[in-house]
């Protein structure tokens, strides 16, 4: 399906770390062979983001080999001296070709005035040319990430050949307040198979295993305090 607001863009840096966040508090860390949809998103949202809509992955592309590599980290030990050695084991040299659309935030009807499709649509491919509004992270703030206009199924992929690959249980991403539940944190996963090179994610709506993570409140939006609406940003 083609969107009127659809962006295509893509997303390369020397290392990534994609995790299930309910899993990666301290100890060992391994990612994920491929990026979760929540990264992505996250990827997103640095770029260009309001609460007014919410970005929609549709589909990712994985260019280079997937390869990874491992280090010795030092975490922060909050709870007794000196510190530990752990090993955190990262993708390394990645490369995606991502495909995404907006749709407007139903949960935000106090935001319906920001409601500008073509705005949002213009400012987001600008800030996709420009880099980002904020730095871009590869699954963890270690991992810098760059990002630049594409065309998503352009160029060669080195799985462009390969008919299938399945990827088990893998963390979906999390459903927040503002745009589930008013009252209640989320988390979804679901089961990913690349074709050819391309994973198609399901809609977070559609991923059948959801479990709740914790009582959260919706964040509040005032305008001239922490937000400012479509009509007042700089084009």
């Amino acid at each position: 399906m083609e969107f009127t607001n659809e962006i295509e863009f893509q997303v390369l840096g020397k290392f990534a770390l994609f995790t299930d966040p309910l899993t990666r508090v301290g100890g060992e860390k391994y990612s994920y062979q491929i990026p979760t949809y929540q990264a992505l998103k996250g990827i997103l949202e640095s770029v260009y983001w309001k609460p007014t809509f919410v970005w929609i992955i549709d589909s990712v592309r994985v260019m280079r080999m997937i390869q990874t590599q491992s280090k010795g980290i030092r975490p922060i030990t909050y709870h007794q001296s000196g510190n530990d050695l752990s090993i955190y084991t990262y993708l390394s040299d990645v490369e995606y070709q991502v495909r995404a659309h907006f749709e407007w935030n139903e949960n935000r009807p106090d935001l319906e005035a920001d409601r500008n499709e073509h705005k949002h649509y213009f400012l987001s491919k600008k800030m996709i040319e420009k880099g980002g509004r904020r730095d871009v992270f590869l699954g963890a703030r270690e991992c810098q990430g760059y990002v630049e206009p594409c065309v998503f199924g352009q160029s060669d992929g080195v799985y462009d050949e390969c008919p299938e690959l399945a990827y088990g249980f893998m963390f979906h991403g999390f459903t927040y307040p503002d745009e589930g539940d008013k009252e209640t944190l989320y988390a979804r996963f679901w089961h990913p198979v690349m074709k050819r090179g391309v994973i198609d994610f399901i809609r977070p709506e559609k991923c059948s295993i959801v479990r709740k993570i914790k009582s959260q409140k919706q964040k509040s939006f005032t305008a001239g305090e922490n937000f400012s609406f479509i009509e007042e940003e700089a084009i």
